[in-house]
């Protein structure tokens, strides 16, 4: 009975590999495939907005995305951050350049008044 369950157990062990190697077909391996791509990339001619991040969408690979796919899509996030953060800097001080300038003018006296008192 022993040596019954081990010729089923090579049997089916050998049916297994045989199945997932392929049974000895002489087609050869399997074909290639192309890589998926990133579909809808971020758009070039006009800044990203709120719709653009949300709808971004990455192919998965074997290992989860395709890291070339993920490092463009930071770096250009990145970079127009970068950009807005020091848009920002420019207006804030501009801002406050003509709130000051407006204080220093209504505290100002004119030379009329000086003279008359």
């Amino acid at each position: 009975m022993f040596l019954f369950l081990v010729i089923a157990l090579a049997v089916v062990v050998a049916a297994v590999t045989l199945a997932v190697v392929g049974g000895g077909e002489s087609d050869g391996p399997l074909p290639d495939v192309a890589p998926e791509r990133l579909q809808d990339p971020l758009p070039l001619h006009r800044p990203l907005n709120r719709a653009d991040i949300e709808g971004l969408r990455f192919p998965l690979t074997a290992r989860g995305y395709r890291m070339a796919d993920v490092d463009d899509a930071l770096s250009r996030l990145g970079a127009e951050l970068a950009e807005r953060d020091a848009r920002i800097a420019d207006l804030e001080s501009a801002l406050a350049g003509a709130q000051a300038a407006a204080h220093v003018a209504l505290h100002k006296p004119e030379h009329g008044q000086e003279e008359q008192q």
